[in-house]
């Protein structure tokens, strides 16, 4: 189970999903990577039960490109929104879609036992 209330989680993963259908979101390490090299990453989503690796791999370029990250959906969880059995990383390339998707997840942050995000934007 993810990090978020249900109802929250359950919005979260269907407008990834239409994300995911619409293309305005890459899906997987290295596509995350490529996209925030160009700066086209608006915000990402990187499960947090992924392995060190992984999460080594994506997280600093993020962090540096100022990217706010959200880490409360597990990495099936993020998979199956986006039709793949499991994936450690979804970035959001479209801004009305980040915007709908932090409007979604920032009111559910004030509950203690949700996860706060990393990044600024």
């Amino acid at each position: 189970m993810g990090g978020f209330a249900p109802e929250v989680q359950r919005k979260l993963l269907g407008l990834i999903g239409l994300g995911a259908r619409a293309r305005n979101v890459v899906v997987g390490v290295e596509r995350v990577k490529d996209a925030a090299r160009r700066g086209k990453v608006k915000m990402a989503f990187v499960a947090p039960d992924a392995s060190d690796n992984s999460r080594e791999k994506v997280l600093p370029l993020l962090e540096a490109r100022r990217v706010q990250v959200f880490e409360g959906l597990t990495a099936v969880e993020l998979g199956q929104a986006v039709g793949k059995e499991s994936t450690v990383a979804v970035g959001v390339i479209d801004a009305a879609l980040a915007s709908g998707l932090r409007r979604l997840v920032e009111p559910d942050r004030r509950d203690a036992r949700n996860p706060s995000p990393r990044g600024t934007r």
